[in-house]
């Protein structure tokens, strides 16, 4: 299918040799003929989505491990070996927003195995933040940072490209805007694929809220065309899938089949993954969720079953199965020695459990976390990694990954889903992929189990534990409205009234989100597309050039 036409938006104001360095003929020829050949695949991979999506709104049966698929479960196999730099992953830093540089910047010069270079979860897609994100990327690479080791020395850099559900606003191909994973994708492997081949770091992915094996069959596609194109090695990608998504957890064995030449294995996290029981089964009643605050942790019996899982079929596979990411921040102040040990033995206490449990590593975002966490490994988990832990006493079955945990819903559970929904949103306005509350770092998987909480409970008029009060549109305005008041009393919003405004906005957005009559799919994407924040900010006019 040959390219007719390829329009990019003119380049932010302050960005113009960023834009210059990346969005060169060749990058764009190069992007364009990556969506030009896969965007009737995306397509069919998000009808496919929608299809069973209205399949088990309209009561369809539930989830199962696939029957079509039985004999690649059953089958002797393995993925392909690691390359070097890969099979020690103990501590990554996580929610890495390159955009963000000084954060950025001072990853790399930690001694964190690797770096989630982030253009998902933790990072606002901006016309400004995409191009400086990428440009953080390609500096890192070609050595043009000053106090950064050279990419062969520093941590391994692991891409997060954006999820399929995220459309690039700044470039048409053929007239159709193109998904936001292909963009970030393409744009990472035509400029940086070679140079991190030939030092042995890379390229190294983390692939977003994959749903199916299906998907994975895609990306596998990519990687082979994407290889081809650049004169690589078939092999040469590896990436790590997040297995976010309740119906992905039935389809590792498959997910890892058509990866199993570029796998580097799978990931568990706890709010994506439960936000998806809201997304997938929230209009069924023996699916609410309570309060995550209060009754949703790793313990729990549908997320341990799911984290055993990840573990058995990754180290059944040959690859590694890492945790999640530890959001606590360790307090600032050196005088605040309590709170400092409070905090690192909370850590260290969830995360040996993951170590215990078989994980080869997982993520901490706060730098300052990174070494008390490989001390815990080499205390616990002295080896590289844990493939020879194989859980082979793990028997995870259906009812078990299905089942919802026991508890209620909280006022206080409430007021929380409320704030860190509007302060998200909020951060989204203002460009920001993430922002710190309450001692943690918050992000779009927080902000997804929020909102969805927050619909899930209105919908089905919950009533609060011990309370009479039912989750109601006029209580959660109230607690809105109380939110907003005691926040914009804070001494920072009183001395920056611009600030004022974005927040107000936030909580008109969070309420209109949370009172939708059937569920709105990705938060994120209801920003990108119903709102488009990232167009006005810093383009001079609507012009575009062209290829």
């Amino acid at each position: 299918m040959g390219v007719k036409n390829v329009e990019v938006e003119v380049p932010p104001t302050n960005l113009e040799v960023e834009f210059k360095i990346l969005l060169t003929s060749g990058a764009v020829e190069f992007i364009a003929a990556m969506a030009s050949k896969f965007n009737p695949k995306v397509d069919e991979i998000l009808s496919n989505r929608t299809i069973k999506k209205l399949g088990l709104d309209e009561g369809e049966k539930l989830p199962d491990f696939p029957i079509e698929t039985q004999y690649i479960r059953e089958m002797e196999w393995t993925c392909a070996p690691l390359p070097p730099r890969l099979r020690k992953r103990h501590v990554d830093l996580g929610d890495v927003s390159p955009a963000n540089t000084n954060h950025f910047e001072r990853s790399l010069q930690s001694n964190a195995q690797g770096v989630q270079t982030d253009f998902d979860d933790g990072h606002c897609p901006s016309w400004p933040n995409q191009l400086l994100g990428h440009y953080n990327v390609y500096r890192a690479v070609h050595g043009e940072i000053p106090g950064v080791p050279s990419i062969a020395n520093a941590p391994i850099l692991m891409l997060r490209p954006r999820a399929w559900n995220m459309t690039e606003h700044n470039i048409l191909v053929d007239g159709r805007k193109i998904p936001g994973p292909l963009f970030d994708f393409a744009l990472l492997t035509y400029h940086n694929a070679k140079l991190l081949w030939e030092s042995g770091s890379g390229p190294f992915f983390y692939l977003s809220k994959v749903e199916s094996y299906m998907e994975a069959r895609l990306w596998n596609e990519l990687f082979i065309w994407s290889q081809s194109k650049l004169g690589l090695p078939r092999g040469t990608i590896k990436a790590t899938v997040l297995i976010e998504n309740v119906l992905a957890a039935f389809e590792m064995h498959e997910i890892l089949y058509e990866l199993r030449e570029h796998s580097a294995g799978l990931n568990c996290g706890i709010w994506d993954y439960s936000a998806s029981f809201i997304n997938k089964f929230g209009g069924r009643r023996e699916f609410i969720l309570p309060d995550r605050s209060k009754y949703v942790n790793m313990q729990r019996h549908f997320l341990k079953s799911y984290m055993d899982l990840v573990i058995q079929t990754c180290h059944q596979r040959g690859t590694l199965a890492t945790g999640g990411m530890s959001a606590l921040l360790l307090p600032k102040t050196e005088e605040n020695t309590n709170g400092y040990h409070a905090v690192l033995e909370r850590v260290a206490r969830e995360k040996l459990q993951e170590i215990e449990a078989g994980v080869d590593g997982f993520m901490v975002f706060d730098l300052g976390l990174i070494h008390p966490m490989q001390q815990l490994f080499a205390r616990f988990a002295p080896t590289d990694n844990q493939l020879h832990v194989k859980r082979e006493n793990v028997n995870v079955t259906r009812k078990d990954l299905l089942e919802m945990p026991s508890g209620g819903v909280t006022l206080e559970g409430l007021k929380h889903n409320v704030s860190v929904g509007i302060l998200f949103i909020e951060a989204w306005l203002r460009g920001k992929g993430h922002f710190f509350y309450k001692g943690r770092v918050e992000d779009s998987a927080t902000a997804e189990i929020s909102r969805s909480q927050v619909w899930q409970w209105l919908r089905h008029c919950t009533t609060l534990e011990n309370s009479d009060k039912v989750v109601s549109r006029h209580l959660i305005r109230k607690l809105i409205s109380e939110f907003i008041s005691d926040t914009l009393a804070n001494s920072d919003f009183q001395a920056n009234p611009q600030q004022q405004l974005p927040l107000v906005t936030a909580a008109t957005i969070f309420e209109e989100v949370v009172t939708q009559r059937y569920f709105t799919q990705f938060i994120t994407t209801y920003l990108s597309e119903a709102h488009e924040m990232q167009k006005q900010k810093s383009l001079p006019h609507p012009l575009v050039s062209k290829l």
